[in-house]
This record gives C-alpha cells, sequence and structure tokens, in this order.
C-alpha cells in the first residue's frame, strides 16, 4: 500500500506555519538578504506607479508631475516601512500606497471648483494641495484610534472566526488587479504567470551552494526574463500598429518616466506648496483611512503568520496603526497622491520565499529610499509594464487569503453558525463590492449619490473594499 501524500494527512491545529526558512528575527547572510531586500522593492513599484500613472492626468499633470509624485510616494514608502518594522508592530510588512484612497482622490478631482481652473498645471498644484490637506485631517482618525489604544480595544474582540473572512478577503478583494490586467497583454501575462509558478513550485528544490535560488528568487528571475522578453517585442516592432490601449500596457516604452526624471531629486514636505483644507474632502477621506485601517489589520496578521511570529497582541496592532496614521500625515506633507497600507503582495511574497525576515524589509525601504532620491534608475525599474506584476499578484494575493482560510482550523466548522457567518460575510465581501464597481463603471458614479458629496464618498469608498465589508458582516 502506497505511503500517503503530506497533504492528504489530517493534521492538528498549529499556531505557526511549517517550512519557514528564516522567521522574524533569523536573518539570511547579507548578500541574500540585500538581493531578497531588492526583490520587495521591485514588487513594491507595480502599485507605486500604478497609482500616480492613473491620477495625475486626470489633475492636468504632466509626465514630469507624475515622475515626481512617484518618486515622492517611494520616499515616502520607504520611510513608512522603517517606522513600522522599527518602532510600529516591528512585523516584516512594506507600508505602500493604497487603492481604497481613489475614491475621495477622484471625488476631490472632479469638485467644481477645481475643474473650472483652465491652466492644467495651475489645476494640477490645486488639486494636489486639497488631496494634502485632505490626507493631513484624515490622518488624525488613525493617529487618534492608534495611540489612545481605542483599536486595541476593539481588536480584542476580533476572534480568529471573524479573521477569517476579512484576511482572506485582504487577498480575494483585489482579484480585479490579477487575470483582469494580466489579459490587457497576454503574450506578456502568461509567460510571467507560468514562469512564477514553475520557478517557485516546481523548480525550488534546485541548489545553488544549498541555497534554493530558483524559489528564493523566483520573482527577480521571472520578472527579468519576461521584461527582456517584452522589449525585445518591443523593440522588432511587434505593437507598431496595434491599438494605443494595447501598446500601453505591453510595450516597455510607453510609461515616459525615464526621459522626464531628473538624475537627482530629493522630495521635501510641501513641496507642492501649502495645503488647502476642506472639511467635505477631510471627511470623504476619512472613510478611506478606516478602510486602510481595516485592511491593514487583515495584512499584519497575515504577516505574523508567514513570519512565523507570534500573533500581534491588541497593544502592538494599536500601536501599528498610530504610526500608520504618521504615515498618512507623511503623505499628506509630501503630496505622494495616496495614504498608507500594508502592501499585501509584499505580505505575499513573505510566504512565496519563505523568508519572514525583518531586516529584509528594511533593506527593501532603504531601495525605495535610494531609488527615489536617484530619479533616472528609479525610473528604469518603474517602466517594467504593469502586466509583469499583475500576473504576480495572482499567485501572491492568492497566497494571502490562503493564510486567512488557514485560520479556520482554530474554529469549530461542524458549527452551523460559524459555517453561516463565514460564508455570508465571504460572500458578501466580495458580491457587494462588485456591484458598486458595476455600478460606477456604468453611471460613472458611485450607488451612493446624494447631494452631499462627502457623504456620499463616506459611503462609496467604505462599500468598495472587501475586507470592511466583511468586517462588518
Amino acid at each position: 500500500m502506497a505511503a500517503p501524500k503530506p497533504e492528504e494527512i489530517s493534521f492538528p491545529p498549529m499556531d505557526q506555519l511549517q517550512g519557514l526558512e528564516y522567521c522574524i528575527d533569523s536573518n539570511p547572510s547579507w548578500g541574500e538578504a540585500i538581493a531578497l531586500g531588492f526583490q520587495h522593492y521591485i514588487l513594491a513599484l507595480g502599485t507605486a506607479v500604478m497609482i500616480p500613472s492613473f491620477l495625475v492626468p486626470l489633475m492636468g499633470g504632466t509626465d514630469g508631475d507624475k515622475v515626481r509624485v512617484v518618486q515622492a510616494l517611494l520616499f515616502v514608502e520607504g520611510i513608512n516601512t522603517l517606522l513600522q518594522t522599527l518602532f510600529g508592530t516591528r512585523l516584516p510588512t512594506v507600508i505602500g500606497g493604497s487603492y481604497a484612497f481613489m475614491v475621495p482622490i477622484i471625488s476631490i478631482i472632479h469638485d467644481t471648483s477645481l475643474m473650472s481652473i483652465e491652466d492644467n498645471h495651475v489645476r494640477f498644484l490645486n488639486t494636489m494641495r486639497a488631496v494634502q490637506g485632505a490626507l493631513i485631517v484624515a490622518s488624525s482618525i488613525q493617529i487618534i484610534l492608534g495611540y489612545s489604544q481605542m483599536w486595541a480595544i476593539c481588536s480584542r474582540f476580533f476572534s480568529p472566526l471573524g479573521m477569517v473572512p476579512v484576511i482572506a478577503l485582504v487577498g480575494f478583494g483585489l482579484f480585479d488587479r490579477g487575470f483582469p490586467v494580466v489579459g490587457r497583454c497576454v503574450e506578456i501575462g502568461i509567460p510571467m504567470l507560468i514562469l512564477f509558478i514553475a520557478f517557485s513550485q516546481y523548480l525550488k528544490n534546485f541548489l545553488t551552494k544549498q541555497l534554493p535560488i530558483l524559489e528564493r528568487f523566483a520573482l527577480l528571475i521571472s520578472i527579468t526574463v519576461i521584461w527582456a522578453y517584452a522589449h525585445l517585442l518591443t523593440a522588432s516592432g511587434a505593437y507598431k500598429h496595434r491599438p494605443e490601449l494595447t501598446q500601453l500596457n505591453c510595450r516597455t516604452d510607453k510609461a515616459n518616466l525615464i526621459s522626464s526624471a531628473p538624475w537627482i531629486k530629493i522630495p521635501y514636505p510641501l513641496q507642492w506648496g501649502a495645503p488647502t483644507f476642506d472639511a467635505g474632502h477631510a471627511f470623504g477621506m476619512m472613510a478611506a483611512v478606516l478602510v486602510s485601517l481595516i485592511e491593514s489589520t487583515g495584512a499584519y496578521k497575515a504577516a505574523s503568520r508567514l513570519a512565523s511570529a507570534t500573533p500581534p497582541p491588541a497593544h502592538v496592532l494599536s500601536r501599528g496603526i498610530g504610526w500608520q496614521g504618521i504615515g498618512i500625515l507623511l503623505n499628506g506633507l509630501f503630496g505622494t497622491l495616496s495614504g498608507s497600507t500594508v502592501s499585501v503582495e509584499n505580505v505575499g511574497l513573505l510566504g512565496s520565499t519563505r523568508v519572514g525576515s525583518r531586516r529584509v524589509i528594511q533593506i527593501s525601504a532603504g531601495f525605495m529610499i535610494f531609488f527615489s532620491i536617484l530619479g533616472k534608475f528609479g525610473a528604469l525599474f518603474a517602466s517594467i509594464p504593469f502586466t509583469i506584476f499583475a500576473a504576480v499578484y495572482c499567485v501572491l494575493f492568492g497566497l494571502v487569503a490562503s493564510v486567512g482560510l488557514s485560520f479556520l482550523q482554530f474554529t469549530n466548522m461542524n458549527s452551523m453558525r460559524n459555517l453561516f457567518i463565514v460564508g455570508v460575510a465571504l460572500f458578501l465581501g466580495l458580491s457587494v463590492p462588485e456591484y458598486f464597481r458595476e455600478y460606477t463603471a456604468k453611471a460613472l458614479h458611485g450607488p451612493a449619490h446624494t447631494r452631499g458629496g462627502w457623504f456620499n464618498d463616506f459611503l462609496n469608498t467604505i462599500f468598495f473594499s472587501s475586507p470592511t465589508v466583511a468586517l462588518l458582516v
């Protein structure tokens, strides 16, 4: 009789995942740590480039403005990551830009008083200052909830059962950033997805000097190969007569980042001028801050599991949220066009590489700060087509979601009430935001569409977020 496969054997519940090479306080060699840190930096570029690339043109900004915003966002991401790993939760988490802030920021961009400005550059600056003011005011929510330990009191009620849908939907809720984006350029996206899975899962026993090099650096190797392949397609003229949208998603020379980037530029606070404050803008932004608070709580729990750390106690979570509030304040001061949240893809990479070392994340923060100052070099890496990142997200977001599902082992899944809670929270967490997305795509405004703009922004932002809906349910 053949021996049963490991995945077919039933195991007792375990607080920590098995098979991690390095946990939170154990560090790989310096050379390996630097290479892994660079890999986290490359992964964080996807969101850091995507958010400004979408928002800056809507505000009337030029390619030069876009580069400056990307630089500012990366610079602040590096500072926030260092603050979080040194003083916050001290978990190996990259603090990146958040899509949760898109709804209130787009609402500010479409404010009639700003849209009526005819000069594009003046409109860009005025809109940027309005966004900065809203972020600065809204950051107080996380600072107060975090440092007053009020979030600690709330998080004591988060049972493993309640955390399952929240953490799972931190990953699953981002499904629209995965294959729908890969499908925009399948000739690059599909090979990237296949190569990344092959390296990280099927060739992981390939050792060089006792180091599983293909598993550990699957992201770096596959991005290099597919980026070179994409560049070959671009240089050979494969996309010359293709539609503009296809060229934008497939070509490696369409981002206009390298030509617009300065050689050296240090981002500094209030570089766009003094922020302007508006109560309606700030109130809408507060919803995004609450969403990033809930998403980050789920991501911290997932990161602690993937770093083989003890689950973060309530007071540590609260302290981390307080520091994240400081991070959003810095976002507002520097003008990054986004608030801060835990980068879900980087949490997934901890599991893919099986390295949960805090030092690796701190090194990646160093790369973010360094390359945000050296504009041309940073712009070179930032010109990687977003389709390549989307292919990696398909794996990493799924990994974070499965970490959320792993908390089911600590609950009684023979209870009808528990089955009801998990099933309904997961379903509504996916279904409600999808309704809001479809409605917005057709009507060009969210389902909440009253005369009170701040009220619309608040409701639309809350219900656009899958983990937030799951926590409410």
